[in-house]
């Protein structure tokens, strides 16, 4: 199916929404949503809402993944890991942002069209992998920031282990379809709770450090 709106009108949607950080606007403009969703829902990909992408998941809400990019406060530079990768879009926009992108998604399938989808835009500085997000990827770590697209009532220890001091981490603290996305910063001593930066409505974080 045909997408009506564009790249641009999700940009100008998002602006209206609050997003002040052009690059990130840009990153928009110049990654087309329809290539990262399913084909049948290609037609609503510019709409600023979430997608059903199969196995009882959901696209983030673009205006929500523009929020939580945000908070990252990246410059460019950064080393970023990723929990979640769903199809990719976020994904897309977070190495449009960043130096390298490690994303870890629990289904295979969703990895495998992330994987094709970037490379089909020429995105190469995200390694996908699949595997327990919760546990975080430790052998390409330490992270710069750290962006969890899931809900727990809690940052799994991992992820905390593997953020560098000074790094910070956004996830959606909550039991799953009730949440505050919370940005925080590590320290020295552990994670400092800096900001909530929206109510929201995420599935589940699964796996050891996460729900079963």
């Amino acid at each position: 199916m045909t997408a009506t709106g564009s790249p641009q009108t999700l940009a100008r949607d998002l602006q209206r929404e609050g997003v002040r950080d052009e690059r990130l606007l840009e990153a928009v403009r110049t990654t087309p949503r329809a290539d990262f969703v399913p084909a049948q829902a290609a037609r609503l990909a510019y709409d600023d809402a979430p997608l059903p992408i199969g196995h009882g998941q959901v696209t983030t809400q673009p205006s929500l993944t523009a929020r939580m990019i945000e908070g990252l406060g990246l410059r460019g530079g950064e080393r970023v890991l990723e929990v979640g990768t769903g199809l990719g879009f976020q994904t897309a926009l977070l190495a449009r942002l960043a130096a390298h992108v490690v994303t870890v998604e629990l289904w295979p399938d969703f990895s495998e069209r992330a994987r094709r989808s970037l490379a089909l835009h020429g995105i190469a500085n995200v390694e996908a992998i699949v595997g327990d997000g919760g546990c975080g990827v430790p052998e390409r770590g330490p992270y710069d920031a750290v962006l969890v697209s899931a809900a727990f009532p809690e940052v799994p220890a991992p992820l905390v282990e593997q953020l560098r001091v000074g790094g910070r981490l956004v996830q959606p603290i909550g039991p799953g379809g009730r949440e505050e996305v919370v940005l925080f910063e590590r320290a020295p001593d552990g994670l400092e709770r800096r900001e909530v930066l929206t109510p929201a409505r995420f599935v589940r974080l699964h796996g050891r450090y996460g729900y079963p």
